[in-house]
């Protein structure tokens, strides 16, 4: 089984922590986000580290560093789609064309579009909001 490691860090970590880890040769596996329970957002950097994965977390910023400059289109576009999802911003992050969401949404980030699954079955099934 892969070990995993958390390790808490500053906003002001991200930055050189992304550099440590590629000056070494370590790859970044993904970026993820997620709510936490206090409503603010929760942004993790998972590199490879040996056979394990370090995992370095940010806790309830919204305002975040850009470590695509680092890691190029592997942090690029982990960065892109969480800015699509959530309400975070990546300073320095290219955000002028959208991966999925439509560019018609003004004011895009972290506005997911959702549509309850019953309204999705009545569509499905040519029926109107009843």
């Amino acid at each position: 089984m892969q070990e995993y490691k958390k390790i808490s860090i500053t906003r002001d970590e991200v930055v050189p922590t992304a550099e440590k880890m590629r000056a070494a040769g370590v790859a970044l596996a993904m970026i993820h986000g997620f709510i936490n329970d206090e409503g603010k957002p929760n942004i993790s950097y998972e590199y490879e580290v040996g056979s394990g994965i370090e995992s370095y977390t940010v806790d309830g910023e919204s305002v975040l560093p850009s470590i695509a400059p680092i890691y190029d289109l592997g942090a690029e576009w982990a960065e892109r789609e969480i800015v699509e999802l959530m309400d975070v911003t990546f300073e320095g992050l290219d955000t002028s064309k959208r991966l999925f969401m439509p560019d018609n949404m003004l004011d895009g980030q972290g506005q997911i579009i959702v549509t309850p699954m019953d309204e999705l079955i009545d569509k499905a099934h040519g029926k109107k909001g009843e």
